[in-house]
């Protein structure tokens, strides 16, 4: 009974199956391929792939805008940078990060008993002037009586020259580090100048030395002025005349989109960078609204005059072995690959110095895929070219 059941169900499938086969729609017919007429590729009328291609007309040259690395750094003209003068423990911190200081505004506190020996040194030095002093009076008195002889006299007079010249070093040396006539040993780092805190490398109770100072080791503190930064630029040779004191640019921070940042060129140094082979250019920003960073790396843009060509977009420019290629559409759906030369080669646009003329329009989106149908266009023809000749 249950086979005679499952009769009725496979004639339905198969059935089914059957109708199913003959409604289904034919497969569609394959897109015409574009042809290869001697050196142009020619596409069909409404091909898929003519939606792809985005052609863009030459322009004469005129200006180019670089692009070049940048980096921002402290303006070291406005900027302090202060180490431990003599060794010593810290007694106390005066200023944290972002606190602005006027000039002579304490900042840290040592006990240094270097300090304490250098007003030592300066207490003894008054006091050996005062009893060359007093001996040079009673020298006087005698001398003018006719008692001592020149000779004792003049040696007074010199006692008292070397005890004042000892005096005044002593003095001049705790007054450098801003030690008074007491002795206290308590020397205190003070600003140079009215700015910001924009760095401070010191804990309470640090034990401190002169010699962790300069180069590659970081200052206690660091006061600069942040509302002007210099901007560090790698030029290249070609791009110096764009670049020359009193140059403006504009720079670009990755991290801050939709702010560009207006500069101006300070300085340029006379050598090239043997191993980058680039130029170093200093340039100054406006940072009044605080939102640029010391350390950040942006782009800095100028607009070099370039001399006679066409631009055209850097996409535009394919490399194929050690030559550059553009292709031209010399008619609607028709294209031509045609050789050209380079006179620069940016990240946005280029320049093109022969091979192009003023009515040409490039290839500018999806140049790489014209170039694979392009080559495959020409492999397919070459059978047929052999065949012609003979060659098969």
């Amino acid at each position: 009974m249950k086979k005679i059941a499952f009769k009725p169900l496979i004639s339905l499938l198969a059935l089914a199956a059957l109708v199913a086969c003959k409604e289904a729609p034919p497969p569609p017919a394959a897109e015409a391929q574009p042809i290869l007429q001697g050196k142009q590729l020619r596409y069909p009328a409404g091909h898929s792939q003519l939606g792809l291609l985005k052609t863009t007309p030459v322009k004469p040259a005129t200006a180019i805008p670089v692009e070049l690395p940048a980096h921002l750094v402290w303006n070291e003209e406005k900027t302090q940078r202060l180490y431990a003068p003599l060794a010593g423990r810290v007694a106390g911190i005066h200023a944290d990060l972002g606190q602005t200081v006027a000039a002579g505004a304490p900042l840290l506190s040592l006990h240094s008993p270097d300090l304490g020996a250098a007003q030592a040194d300066a207490a003894k030095a008054r006091v050996d002037q005062q009893l060359a002093d007093k001996a040079l009076r009673r020298q006087r008195e005698l001398f003018d009586a006719g008692i001592v002889a020149r000779k004792e006299f003049e040696q007074s007079e010199a006692d008292a020259a070397r005890a004042r010249a000892e005096t005044e070093r002593a003095n001049a040396r705790t007054r450098l580090y801003g030690g008074g006539e007491l002795v206290n040993q308590q020397l205190v780092l003070k600003s140079g100048i009215r700015g910001v805190v924009v760095e401070r490398n010191v804990n309470p109770g640090q034990e401190l030395r002169p010699d962790l100072s300069g180069p590659g080791v970081p200052a206690l503190f660091v006061v600069s002025d942040p509302s002007r930064l210099w901007v560090q630029i790698d030029a290249r040779e070609a791009d110096i005349t764009a670049l020359r004191p009193g140059a403006s640019f504009e720079l670009d921070i990755p991290t801050l989109p939709g702010h560009t940042f207006k500069g101006r060129v300070t300085a340029a140094s006379d050598f090239i960078d043997p191993n980058t082979r680039t130029i170093k250019i200093r340039g100054e920003v406006d940072n009044s609204q605080r939102l640029l960073k010391a350390e950040m790396l942006g782009t800095a843009r100028i607009a070099r005059k370039m001399g006679e060509g066409f631009i055209v977009p850097a996409g535009a420019v394919f490399l194929r072995g050690t030559r550059h290629w553009v292709f031209i559409e010399t008619s609607p759906g028709t294209f031509e690959p045609r050789e050209v030369e380079l006179g620069h080669e940016g990240a946005q646009e280029s320049l093109v110095t022969s091979g192009l003329t003023a009515s040409d329009a490039v290839v500018s989106q999806n140049g790489l895929l014209l170039a694979r149908v392009f080559r495959i266009a020409e492999d397919a023809a070459r059978p047929a070219e052999g065949a012609k000749d003979g060659t098969q």
